[in-house]
């Protein structure tokens, strides 16, 4: 028998690329994805090697497990050869956090596997310090100006000093003072009163925040209000201020508006003015502020200002409803560049700005 009969058969190249695909998508993962894929195509045989695990190992392959989605058959082939037969039946694998916390309920104590479940659900990252990195400015600061200033000098000086430095502007000024002037003088921190603070705050803030991660029924109100045409907005608003003015003041705080666009910067007007369309752009600013026009037509061009004036005047007498539809949409383009990065909103009714 020749050499080239025993060569096996070339691979078509549309199988070669799968294959390429395949192992590209498996130099990414990292060794808890890897371990995590493993243990899931093991069903019930994984108690054993769960058993083995330390705490942490628990707790970062569970996180990693719970965000896993959906492992091609051919990933899993690849990673665990030995398992294909018992996998072609399914074809892939989907981790997700009920899979997980199904799977942990088999060999650990309930108590412990509803404590790593809600560390998941919680910010993501390996450490406590990573964790807080992931933790919203004001959340963060909220829980921290009820403990010790030397407390959260510690915790300030442990995360990222851009992170930190947002935490501070969210404190009360003198409170924040005394963090920094304590963080000045501050010698290092003994293992000891590190590990004691890193499990206050998983006990007291890390473990209530998961628990708490559902969204403020004021902050949903909120954006459904900014769906409503003005005179539904105005009736509703109205309606509620009568029978709890508290309530109504905080869902008008949280409310982004098209008047709220006049405290776009000059870039950010700029930005928005070539996401808008010309017709849209005239019939918003019809039924807006002359602050507002203002502000548009000062970062347009004289010429490009000049017809817009002119397309407004040619527009006559316009439908309450069509400017409201108009406005709303340029709220959303607004939104829609902000979550991308490219402008910068300011939330309706305050000063703070959100990135």
């Amino acid at each position: 028998m020749t050499q080239s009969a025993l060569a096996p058969a070339p691979q078509p190249p549309v199988a070669m690329q799968m294959a390429a695909d395949v192992q590209a998508s498996i130099a990414k993962l990292n060794g808890a994805e890897k371990a995590a894929i493993i243990l899931l195509a093991l069903g019930d045989e994984q108690h054993r090697i769960w058993a083995q695990l330390d705490d942490e190992e628990v707790r970062e392959i569970s996180y990693a497990m719970s965000n896993l989605g959906v492992i091609s058959a051919a990933m899993v082939e690849r990673l665990i050869v030995d398992f294909v037969n018992r996998m072609s039946a399914t074809g892939a694998l989907v981790g997700s956090f009920e899979a997980t916390q199904r799977l942990l309920q088999k060999f650990l104590p309930p108590e412990k596997v509803d404590s790593l479940m809600e560390e998941i659900r919680g910010p993501a990252g390996r450490t406590m310090w990573d964790k807080l990195g992931n933790v919203n400015e004001i959340v963060l600061a909220n829980f921290l100006k009820n403990e010790y200033p030397q407390t959260v000098a510690v915790v300030l000086s442990k995360i990222k000093p851009d992170h930190a430095a947002r935490v501070l502007g969210a404190l009360p000024d003198d409170f924040a003072l005394e963090c920094v002037t304590r963080m000045l003088s501050m010698e290092p921190v003994q293992r000891e009163i590190l590990d004691k603070i890193e499990m206050t705050l998983r006990a007291e803030f890390m473990s209530n925040l998961a628990r708490t991660s559902k969204r403020d029924s004021h902050e949903m109100m909120a954006e459904i209000f900014n769906n409503f045409d003005r005179q539904t907005e105005g009736r509703f608003l109205g309606s509620l201020e009568e029978r709890n003015r508290e309530s109504a003041d905080k869902i008008r705080s949280l409310m982004f508006v098209f008047e709220d666009l006049k405290k776009l910067d000059p870039g950010g007007a700029q930005t928005l003015l070539r996401a808008v369309p010309k017709d849209q752009l005239a019939l918003a600013l019809k039924g807006a502020s002359e602050t507002l026009r203002d502000l548009f037509m000062g970062n347009m061009s004289e010429r490009a200002a000049k017809i817009l004036r002119e397309d407004m005047a040619a527009m006559g007498p316009v439908k309450l409803k069509d400017v409201d539809a108009a406005q709303a949409a340029m709220v959303l383009t607004a939104k829609d560049l902000a979550a991308r990065g490219e402008i910068i909103l300011a939330e309706g009714g305050q000063d703070e700005l959100i990135y």
